[in-house]
């Protein structure tokens, strides 16, 4: 007798998770997180993206217990959140690492202090801060700043350091609120590599607040989008990417993925390309570039590629190719029409 797989239950699950704050000096409430659901597996690296006050942030504090739900679920590891009083999270919290924007280290301590203050506050013994301390600090690249204050480590240095600090009690979910914001972009892939290790290495979930896509891109499986306290798209982040749903989405992800062009840039181009404009979308398992320019090169089309290409997101290859076709009226409408058997096309 075969017995159905069990499915694993999400490390984080958010059911119908509101918060509002009252009203105040004259103003109506404020519904920061409006009635979001979300599951996010152990072992993913999940992505909240969203425009400034779209309730990314509130919802991350919603996640370590620093902010109380005003209603819904919000289990972590098989615990209810909602409901418990300070002394019953603060147990909880130790399993959840968390990074922030501006670092938000001591300045009166060295590097080392920074990372033993977590471990001094878990009770643990001075030995085993000791030999946790040096593995970090070997692990995020920076044994020889152990010594070292925060005002003389550059900005990538001090988010290393904040994420050795976020691990050292061993999280199993670790809470990242942009946290690459403030560093220059080959930094910033720096860290994001950095926290790629730490999800492949010691299995750690990680949860990544962040408003810029390119993020997205290089360190997400999965991607949540919200406005207005709602998420209002989620999925695997090549899903996403390669066919964004929602107005917010697509704004979003054009900027990383050349989508189509806009009025402006399309007259420019018709400005300098003869031909008729038809936008041919590829994704992966389905027709390639070459089959796409045979159909053409058979019906005598000459052809340009204007906008667009081709992306690879995990492992996975979509693109968005606007070509311009030039030939005779019939030649173009078969060959538009035996392209549109083929794969998604759009005259533009």
């Amino acid at each position: 007798m075969t017995h159905p797989a069990t499915v694993a239950e999400p490390l984080v699950r958010l059911r119908n998770v509101t918060k509002t704050y009252p009203a105040a000096r004259g103003r109506n409430e404020v519904r920061a997180v409006d009635d979001v659901d979300l599951d996010i597996a152990a072992g993913d690296i999940q992505a909240i993206v969203g425009y400034s006050g779209a309730g990314k942030s509130t919802l991350v504090r919603l996640l370590n217990g620093l902010e109380p739900a005003t209603s819904g679920s919000i289990q972590v590891g098989g615990t209810e959140l909602v409901g418990l009083r300070e002394r019953q999270l603060r147990p909880i919290r130790l399993g959840i690492g968390m990074i922030f924007q501006q670092f938000n280290l001591f300045e009166s301590r060295t590097v080392w202090g920074n990372l033993a203050y977590p471990l001094q506050i878990a009770g643990v013994a001075k030995a085993e801060q000791q030999r946790r301390i040096s593995e970090l600090l070997h692990f995020v690249g920076l044994p020889d700043k152990a010594h070292t204050y925060p005002r003389n480590l550059s900005g990538g240095q001090k988010q290393r350091v904040g994420i050795a600090r976020a691990l050292t009690t061993n999280p199993s979910l670790l809470l990242a609120d942009e946290a690459t914001s403030a560093l220059d972009p080959e930094t910033t892939h720096e860290v994001l590599r950095l926290l790629k290790r730490v999800n492949e290495e010691f299995g750690t979930t990680i949860v990544a607040i962040t408003h810029e896509m390119e993020v997205v891109r290089e360190l997400a499986d999965h991607v949540a989008v919200m406005e207005n306290g709602r998420v209002v798209e989620s999925g695997a982040v090549y899903d996403v990417f390669s066919s964004p749903k929602q107005p917010v989405t697509r704004r979003f992800v054009g900027t990383v993925v050349d989508d189509e062009p806009d009025a402006e840039a399309l007259a420019a181009l018709r400005s300098r390309h003869p031909g008729r404009f038809v936008k041919v979308e590829l994704r992966e398992g389905g027709p390639r570039q070459t089959d796409i320019f045979a159909v053409l090169l058979e019906r005598g089309i000459s052809f340009e590629l204007v906008f667009g290409g081709i992306e690879e997101i995990q492992g996975a290859t979509f693109g968005n190719l606007t070509l311009a076709l030039d030939g005779p009226e019939t030649s173009v409408d078969e060959a538009v029409r035996e392209l549109a058997a083929l794969v998604t096309t759009k005259e533009v």
